[in-house]
């Protein structure tokens, strides 16, 4: 169980330049922006406009605190999404709009490159003793609004997270996690799943 702190997260351009992203974990580690495996990141975004393309790549958005904002993904009717709306899921390679509600948002961006894994987003309000499944292959717990007490895989792996921090878990042969938020924090559970390659037949 790795410890991420906030001030030793690294902040990066977006893709296309038009904001700053705060990257919490990707495999490969420190992976450029058009060779990564998966990436979890957190972003402010203070004005409207097109998201980054990312070809070949899926992608999950939830809104962190703020008004929230209209997502327009080419082909779907807008969606607007706030703070406790479920996560959206949507292909990094498909034309996308971010329309703000009112004001600047911040949000949870997961992306995995599609073929090689797979993810999923669960936003985590009250204590829960979380078994993951046999084919998580990592997760990372973020703590986005308030603190929040861990107990990870192996003995003695207790952890207490402030906003912005965050736990990367690799490989655990004990497959639970205990996650209690405090006084009415929300932390993110992110799930990494390795993608399986179907054989074709004949």
């Amino acid at each position: 169980m790795q410890i991420l702190r906030a001030a030793d997260l690294r902040t990066v351009s977006w893709k296309n330049g038009g904001g700053i992203t705060t990257e919490i974990a990707a495999r490969p580690r420190s992976a450029a922006l058009d060779a990564f495996d998966w990436r979890v990141s957190t972003a402010q975004v203070a004005r409207e406009g097109p998201f980054s393309a990312f070809s070949g790549i899926d992608r999950t958005l939830a809104i962190v605190s703020g008004n929230g904002l209209v997502l327009e993904v080419e082909g779907r009717d807008p969606m607007t999404l706030s703070a406790g709306s479920e996560p959206v899921a949507f292909p990094g390679d498909v034309p996308t709009y971010a329309r703000l509600a009112a004001g600047p948002i911040a949000d949870l961006n997961v992306m995995t490159r599609r073929g090689r894994f797979r993810h999923g987003v669960l936003p985590v309000v009250r204590a829960v003793e979380h078994m993951f499944a046999d084919d998580v292959d990592t997760a990372v717990l973020v703590a986005t609004d308030g603190p929040v007490e861990v107990d990870g895989p192996g003995e003695g792996a207790n952890a207490r997270l402030a906003p912005g921090d965050a736990i990367v878990i690799e490989s655990a042969a004990d497959r639970r996690i205990g996650i209690r938020p405090i006084g009415g924090a929300c932390a993110w559970l992110v799930t990494l799943h390795t993608a399986v390659v179907q054989a074709s037949s004949g």
